[in-house]
């Protein structure tokens, strides 16, 4: 089964990310929209793993010792950069528990075959894509204009600022994709503090 580590968006700051999108959505058209439903923060992506793995993981997971974190969603962002935008994303700050709850994620994952992030944590929350929706251009991919309209109009906007949570509880997920859309259902929930 394919799975990931991610933190749960509060209804409140999804619902204020919701009545933002729908105000943008006719500058980008034809770009893949996340599905609302879907929105997470993602700590580490695992992926393909057996059953018998995925009960070892949890396991793990729940020996971990990590404290509750305070995360704020506000700002807008583009990867790669602004001449070939492919992801459109709010911007996550999180307090110093953050990226110390994706490291232990990412050491418990490690201390069980799992292979460790090559980069620096930098969390954010996509909200769209176009072309390949990869940060970093795939060989032969083109500049895609899907976004550019999108990031053109928001140049105007301030910063806007979606609310901040404290999250006391993190989960592993499983991704199931189709040609709608990834479907994301909750499989273990872990306590922090």
């Amino acid at each position: 089964m394919r799975i990931f580590i991610a933190l749960d968006i509060p209804q409140e700051i999804r619902s204020r990310i919701i009545r933002f999108c729908e105000g943008l959505r006719a500058f980008a058209p034809d770009a893949n929209w996340v599905r609302p439903e879907s929105f997470h923060l993602t700590l580490k992506f695992v992926g393909e793993k057996s059953e018998a793995d995925v009960e070892s993981l949890k396991s793990a997971l729940h020996g971990l010792q990590a404290r509750p974190t305070t995360v704020a969603f506000r700002g807008l962002g583009f990867f790669p950069n602004p001449k070939a935008p492919r992801v459109f994303w709010v911007g996550v700050h999180g307090d110093e528990h953050l990226p110390a709850l994706a490291l232990a994620v990412d050491q418990a994952a490690s201390a069980l075959g799992i292979p460790r992030e090559e980069h620096a944590f930098h969390p954010h929350l996509t909200l769209a894509r176009a072309g390949s929706g990869s940060p970093r251009p795939r060989p032969g991919e083109r500049s895609n204009p899907r976004l550019k309209r999108l990031m053109d109009k928001l140049s105007s906007f301030p910063d806007p600022d979606f609310g901040t949570m404290t999250a006391r509880e993190f989960y592993l997920y499983q991704s199931q994709l189709s040609p709608a859309g990834a479907r994301y259902t909750r499989l273990e929930r872990f306590a922090l503090g």
